[in-house]
């Protein structure tokens, strides 16, 4: 691994913590192995403005790259936050993170990092196309969708949830052609009228109010 590639961590500890010493050995691990190009560890106890700044209430708090990573944390986990954020600047980098994140309720958190660059609002497409993901995965994702409603950013979605129309499992093309009505897009119009053709009556109806949300009658 390229060392300057490697995401940088900072890690908020205090001397009673009994969570904090594990974890920072296991930083200290993939540092060596080069997993993190530096560590920085603050005692709260010493600098206890720094939790301030940050808002933390609780430790360990761990940052690696742009994540945030409350509370204990195995070595595994810990190296797979530390590839992610290595991953984080490709388009679609941020797929497994906010799958993840999602997963543990930290809506807040990847609400903060596509506000940061709404162009991070395609890594939820994979979500989008996994007709397995846990309820509170695809209720969150779904809120982050409504956040961008009419938003250039999810405008230029319009294709790639076009293509989600035609996805083998119905759940998939019904949730496509309801993210399509949130774009308020033009373009979005022939893959919802294409759509009011799928042989699921759940996806026609779907694609049927869809096309009234955008002013045309199905």
């Amino acid at each position: 691994m390229n060392a300057s590639q490697s995401p940088d961590a900072l890690l908020l500890l205090t001397s009673q913590c009994p969570h904090c010493p594990v974890v920072l050995a296991s930083l200290t691990e993939l540092i060596k192995r080069g997993e993190i190009g530096r560590l920085e560890v603050v005692n709260l106890e010493c600098h206890p403005q720094a939790a301030q700044a940050l808002g933390v209430r609780s430790v360990p708090w761990l940052r690696i790259g742009p994540f945030e990573l409350p509370g204990a944390r195995s070595a595994a986990e810990l190296a797979q936050w530390a590839s992610r954020a290595l991953t984080a600047a490709k388009p679609d980098g941020y797929a497994d993170a906010f799958h993840d994140l999602l997963k543990q309720a930290d809506l807040q958190q990847v609400r903060r990092l596509i506000q940061a660059d709404p162009a991070r609002l395609a890594s939820l497409l994979p979500i989008v196309a996994n007709p397995e993901a846990s309820l509170n995965v695809k209720l969150g994702g779904g809120v982050l969708f409504e956040d961008y409603a009419g938003d250039a950013a999810l405008q230029v979605l319009v294709d790639d949830l076009g293509e989600l129309t035609r996805h083998d499992d119905a759940r998939v093309r019904a949730d496509a052609a309801h993210l399509l009505s949130l774009t308020q897009a033009v373009a979005a119009l022939p893959w919802l009228r294409a759509a009011l053709r799928d042989a699921d009556a759940e996806v026609r109806e779907i694609a049927a109010e869809s096309l009234q949300s955008l002013g045309e009658s199905a």
